[in-house]
């Protein structure tokens, strides 16, 4: 055969080839909704096409929904929609539109937007940015990853001095409902020279989201993407909200920015987690917890931290609300686990009228050692030490069962500790920008 023929004959086949790529393209891979239950629907005929995660769009009554693939059998796809299902009825139609992603744009900034990405602030659309970000992504490769060591100022006197954060760090807030989360999330919204902010609000109260963005942000808003899915949406919405949030970080983050992530709360998130875990057949383990959760769980967080060496990072804030005040329930303890700190808020201190509510002595930075020199280490530990003594003879004292002269340590704890306590008050619309260990030395020795 002619070495001329068979080229011609390639380049043909290369030519069909191509062309039937295009044309299968675009085919629209559907199927039928045969079962609708209250949390999930069931379709027939996607089974073979469709991965874990994938976008269905569901033809109801009303609008199209669209759903997230939760669960793949033989011969059935389990989907959980984002919205209600209610107008969706047997035969449906149900529509495969591949992986959930966003394209975040620099315009982005002031706006306030959806788990899916819709603008919630009415101002219009939002325009697109030139890149697909999926909501599932790798995180860096570990080995790739730059170094956290470069301390930053929070304004929070008690976090400054006692949990010292780092640029690219992840600090958890842990508080039981109605300590102060949220009022000292609010105190470090503003932090830091940063140049981009992004704040997840899931399952939140309706009010909140508005009063956390004209009482907290504020002008700081200029700079900020608010992505929020309050306690009314569902729990797909909810367990949306964090990844979404976080895949508008990475993107400033990967045009070499520096960025703060602040999500409130991881809690709400497990529970929405655990909510689509179920509704996919999935048995609870720990107190109600699938295991999935927790892999979730870490698979958020460890998208958070540090970019590639000489790129951007993102500095993380995560609340955790403690459910029934137990620090030891399993989400707690698998964040404190994830973290790179955590900070307890008391609701005894907080009951006390002291704000922030820290509890300082259950309260650790674990990068702490890279924010402080060797002297403000060592004066942070014997301060520790005076707040530990203070706290074991209160009931003594109270009951006059110590006698003053008795022992030097608990004389000079009872003389200087309550004016440590006084220095670390703050309101909520204070910052302190100074130096805390000039602060607090002229609060010890006024």
């Amino acid at each position: 055969m002619p070495t001329e023929y068979m080229l011609n004959s390639l380049d043909r086949l290369a030519i069909t080839l191509e062309s039937a790529r295009k044309e299968i393209g675009t085919v629209k891979i559907s199927g039928r909704v045969t079962q609708v239950s209250a949390d999930s629907v069931r379709i027939s005929g996607l089974s073979k096409a469709v991965c874990l995660g994938d976008l269905v769009v569901l033809q109801g009554r009303d609008a199209r929904r669209q759903s997230e693939v939760i669960r793949l059998d033989q011969q059935d796809v389990i989907v959980k929609p984002f919205e209600r299902s209610n107008d969706i009825g047997i035969g449906a139609a149900a529509d495969l539109m591949g992986g959930l992603a966003i394209h975040p744009d620099d315009s982005w900034k002031g706006r306030v937007i959806s788990a899916l990405g819709r603008p919630m602030d009415r101002r219009g659309s939002l325009r697109p940015g030139p890149a697909a970000f999926l909501l599932d992504r790798e995180p860096p490769h570990s080995m790739e990853r730059g170094r956290v060591d470069t301390p930053v100022r929070t304004g929070v006197r008690v976090i400054d001095l006692f949990t010292p954060m780092c640029i690219g760090q992840r600090l958890g807030i842990f508080a039981g409902s109605g300590v102060g989360k949220s009022t000292l999330l609010g105190m470090l919204a503003g932090f830091g020279q940063f140049d981009t902010v992004v704040v997840g609000l899931v399952g939140e109260r309706g009010r909140e989201v508005r009063e956390f963005i004209d009482d907290i942000l504020g002008e700081a808003l200029t700079k900020t993407v608010v992505v929020a899915a309050t306690g009314d949406e569902s729990p797909m919405m909810r367990r949306l909200a964090p990844r979404t949030a976080m895949s508008v970080a990475e993107y400033f983050r990967d045009r070499g920015q520096s960025v703060l992530l602040i999500l409130d709360s991881a809690t709400r998130f497990a529970h929405a987690a655990r909510d689509v875990a179920m509704a996919a057949g999935e048995p609870p383990v720990a107190r109600g917890y699938t295991p999935s959760v927790f892999s979730d769980l870490a698979r958020l967080l460890e998208r958070a931290g540090p970019g590639l060496s000489g790129k951007g990072n993102i500095t993380a804030i995560v609340s955790v609300l403690v459910d029934g005040d137990d620090h030891n329930d399993p989400v707690s303890d698998t964040l404190r686990g994830l973290l790179d700190g955590h900070v307890i808020l008391s609701r005894e201190i907080a009951e006390n009228g002291r704000y922030p509510p820290v509890d300082v002595l259950k309260s650790t930075s674990r990068l702490a050692n890279r924010a402080w020199t060797d002297d403000q280490k060592e004066l942070i530990l014997r301060l520790k030490g005076l707040i530990a003594r203070y706290e074991d003879t209160l009931d003594l004292r109270l009951m006059g069962g110590y006698q003053a002269g008795a022992d030097e340590t608990t004389d000079k704890a009872c003389q200087l500790v309550p004016k440590i306590y006084e220095n670390l008050r703050q309101t909520a619309n204070s910052r302190d920008l100074g130096d805390p260990f000039m602060e607090l030395a002229r609060a010890l020795y006024a």
